[in-house]
């Protein structure tokens, strides 16, 4: 499960921004997770819940906000809205997408004290 290690890493963010930033508590954490980044939310909620009980963000609430998948046809040069992997052009039924957008994840904001 690569939720696990996701939530690790999205907690170091945390700890180290609120170190940085002296804030006592971290409240909320909104999180951009790309449509076609291959992570499962829930699992994500409950491995993010499990890595920050002894920590500064013990008791956050996770917001997840989606960004949408995009892409490139090759074949007729539109831009695309792609929901998943190897789906084609509503265009012209081409296979040949170039993701464009999509897979991306960051930290996007928190709500400290």
């Amino acid at each position: 499960m690569h939720e696990m290690s996701i939530a690790e890493s999205v907690l170091q963010i945390i700890e180290d921004t609120a170190r940085a930033e002296g804030c006592a508590r971290v409240k909320t954490v909104w999180l951009e997770i790309g449509q076609l980044a291959c992570v499962e939310k829930e699992a994500l909620r409950f491995c993010f819940d499990a890595v920050t009980q002894d920590s500064i963000a013990r008791d956050a609430r996770l917001e997840i906000l989606e960004i949408a998948g995009q892409g490139r046809c090759i074949e007729c040069a539109c831009n695309v809205a792609v929901t998943a992997r190897y789906e084609p052009c509503p265009n012209c039924g081409s296979l040949q997408i170039q993701v464009t957008g999509g897979e991306e994840m960051r930290v996007k904001e928190l709500e400290v004290e």
